[in-house]
């Protein structure tokens, strides 16, 4: 994934994804959850991080080098110092740690993903949500988008009309989380 590949059948290489990037972008998400070390990716990478040059290597030996013209974007909700040590933290230069979403903007998140997906929020829903999930999590960026979905797709299968009914949100908040309870108030849904 990270040097070039060939195949000896069509007799041709498959550039790997920065390659493929190059003066675009490359997003490295979940980082740390990749089926190899971070150490790995990030010694792989560590010259052509510095030097804005990476050097491919052919199956004959031969080699040659490319500009790394790539803003590179990891993305990770693990502890940074968990995946690398601290010369790895130095050379990645901007660091930007996303905050939980203020109760009003968390608001304007849900309201906006709620109209994409043809529902109504109603004020009874939304304190239903956040009293739920604030008794034991943050307000998390993703979660309207995630409901929502649950939502309609519970209303699909039932082939009820799409609306935020609060035992069709109860239900979406026991699928975000695996170990939230249902609280008092909520009810196991009930398609009537």
């Amino acid at each position: 994934m990270l040097d070039l590949q060939y195949s000896s059948d069509v007799r041709f290489y498959d550039a790997p994804l920065h390659v493929k990037a190059i003066n675009g972008m490359l997003l490295i998400d979940d980082f740390g959850r990749q089926k190899f070390r971070p150490d790995d990716l990030l010694n792989r990478w560590i010259v052509p991080m510095e030097n804005k040059i990476d050097y491919l290597q052919l199956h004959t030996g031969g080699s040659f080098s490319l500009p790394f013209d790539v803003l590179l974007i990891f993305s990770t909700n693990l502890q940074p110092e968990d995946l690398m040590d601290a010369a790895f933290l130095r050379r990645i230069r901007y660091k930007v740690k996303l905050y939980s979403p203020t109760r009003d903007e968390y608001r304007q998140i849900f309201e906006a993903v709620v109209k994409s997906h043809g529902l109504v929020l109603t004020d009874d829903i939304f304190e239903f949500v956040v009293d739920n999930l604030t008794r034991r999590f943050d307000l998390a960026y993703y979660q309207p988008g995630f409901i929502c979905e649950q939502v309609v797709e519970a209303c699909k299968a039932f082939n009820l009309r799409p609306e935020l009914r609060q035992e069709m949100v109860a239900e979406a908040l026991t699928n975000l989380y695996f170990d939230l309870q249902d609280s008092e108030d909520s009810k196991r849904i009930r398609f009537e």
